[in-house]
């Protein structure tokens, strides 16, 4: 009976808005270490499905709240971390595989691919024997050097997310299941890897796997992995807020059978270029002021309004004011008897220190936002009654609701995206008997769309603005899509056959 395989984990992720003001530091990932990095998935706890197939060793792992470029010198010192971690561990015993829990979308100050960068260090402290098996987020961008990289990779299938977990079980069980076909003597096959990068750059909003035609896109997927000789499809949208030349659309297909895999990716690649002109937004749309005229139009109630612009958990800073200026100006809001809006959020630690100290109940004037990203529009000075104060939250540390008129605000100490119910009502809120509810998000989460009877996506300015023209992107291929509208000639999507081979890495990277 062959002994279990030992595989380490290790990681960071954080999807980072090149185009934001803000920076993300070290402390933002939360590091897990040792058995603390095993414990956080439940397929690998006791009685879990994967707990027994192999002897799982923590390294270090981070999951940051997506925001601007990470901190080189923060980057630099958890990347250390992880491979010192990952040395111990390979001296302690052999190591056979490793499983790279990434998101695929972190830009790092002075650094290009980051993620395909660190692994490449994991890779000279490992050895070119481990097999290493990535699980990504969907909106991740896949670099020929990252696919080179690792042995397995594969991505999220639903946007919104609804299958995270599943996807890193599906990326261990792939693992485990080469490993297990090892023979005695030692050495592993490796599969073979179909990659097509293809010209299509565009937002979440607008390629939902929830409607058409990304829908029937991912639908795709499935059908390509049962067969017979093919481990994993995957198809990445992207992500089109940060600016290196790795942003860009990728289907990846992994199996034992070269022409199969060539063949496979070949034909999700085909379907997803003949579809690109299809895709829109996943509600209807229109400027801020715009959507506040719809809401107050329609009878339907809670009328949920996306600021998208400055999305927190797409990369926004959080702390642009230039929705809640605009609806703290509307004198429908002013008083009482009015609408009643709940906003959802900004942060403002310095307002957070005067309504905590004052209390509930008491009336104070603060001022909020701005700090970081102040391109819009400036602070907010606003003066309004404290309606609760919550301590402890994992993300915002400190909130508080800040009554002006029948605007309900809620401020943070740090920024915070409002996705849940209980997010609301822990503030003393209940967001179904609103009127309007104004959440920094882009397409709705999942427990946000149950709430909502209708919703509009605000065409907002900010570090994740989804006019993407306006951004400033100079360093992404071109022609891509939306940005060039023509092509001189239909984008080549021949697949290309990617292996791990140490001696010819930097060739295989031209």
């Amino acid at each position: 009976m062959l002994q279990r395989p030992v595989i380490a984990i290790a990681g960071l992720s954080c999807e980072t808005s090149s185009f934001s003001p803000a920076r993300t530091p070290g402390g933002a990932f939360h590091p897990r270490r040792g058995p603390e990095v095993v414990e956080q998935y439940a397929f690998l706890h006791h009685g879990g499905s994967l707990a027994n197939s192999a002897d799982w060793k923590g390294a270090l792992t981070g999951h940051a709240l997506p925001g601007g470029v990470v901190v080189r010198a923060d980057f630099e010192e958890l990347s250390s971390e992880i491979l010192d971690r990952l040395a111990v561990i390979v001296a302690a015993t052999p190591l056979d595989g490793l499983w790279y829990d990434i998101h695929g979308a972190m830009c790092v100050e002075g650094m290009e691919d980051a993620e395909a960068e660190l692994l490449r260090r994991i890779r000279d402290v490992v050895g070119s024997n481990v097999l290493v098996s990535a699980s990504m987020d969907l909106h991740g961008n896949v670099s020929k050097k990252l696919a080179h990289q690792t042995d397995l990779i594969t991505c999220f299938r639903t946007a919104p997310h609804e299958d995270e977990l599943e996807t890193k079980e599906r990326a261990c069980r792939n693992l485990v299941g080469i490993l297990a076909m090892r023979p005695e003597t030692g050495g592993v096959s490796r599969p073979f890897k179909a990659w097509v990068p293809i010209p299509i750059l565009l937002p979440g909003e607008q390629t939902s796997t929830r409607v058409e035609p990304g829908k029937s896109l991912y639908e795709l997927v499935p059908a390509v992995e049962s067969k017979e000789s093919i481990l994993d499809a995957a198809i990445w949208v992207g992500y089109p807020w940060a600016d290196e030349p790795r942003n860009h659309a990728v289907v990846m297909v992994t199996g034992w059978n070269e022409a199969e895999a060539l063949k496979e990716a070949g034909r999700l690649a085909s379907s997803f270029w003949k579809i690109h002109r299809n895709f829109h937004f996943v509600a209807p749309t229109g400027s801020f002021s715009d959507c506040i005229e719809s809401a107050l139009a329609s009878r339907r109630r809670p009328f949920f309004i996306s600021d998208s612009g400055d999305n927190p958990t797409a990369g926004g800073s959080g702390d642009v004011t230039f929705t809640l200026h605009q609806l703290l100006n509307r004198p429908e809001f002013r008083d009482t008897d009015g609408p009643s809006v709940i906003y959802a959020s900004l942060p403002g630690p310095q307002a957070l220190a005067v309504m905590t100290k004052a209390g509930v109940g008491a009336v104070v004037t603060v001022t909020a936002g701005a700090q970081v990203d102040s391109v819009h529009a400036g602070p907010i000075t606003m003066t309004g009654r404290v309606h609760s104060i919550r301590y402890g939250d994992r993300d915002a540390e400190v909130e508080a609701v800040l009554q002006v008129g029948n605007v309900f605000a809620i401020l943070t100490k740090l920024r915070k995206p409002y996705h849940h119910e209980s997010d609301f009502a822990g503030l003393g809120m209940n967001p179904r008997l609103a009127d309007i509810v104004i959440v920094k998000i882009g397409y709705l989460e999942p427990e946000l769309s149950d709430m909502a009877a209708d919703w509009m996506l605000a065409l907002t300015p900010g570090g994740v603005d989804q006019d993407l023209q306006r951004l400033g992107h100079h360093r992404i291929h071109r022609p891509m899509w939306p940005f060039d509208k023509t092509f001189d000639r239909p984008p080549d999507l021949t697949p290309l056959l990617i292996s791990f081979s140490n001696a010819q890495n930097e060739k295989q990277y031209d």
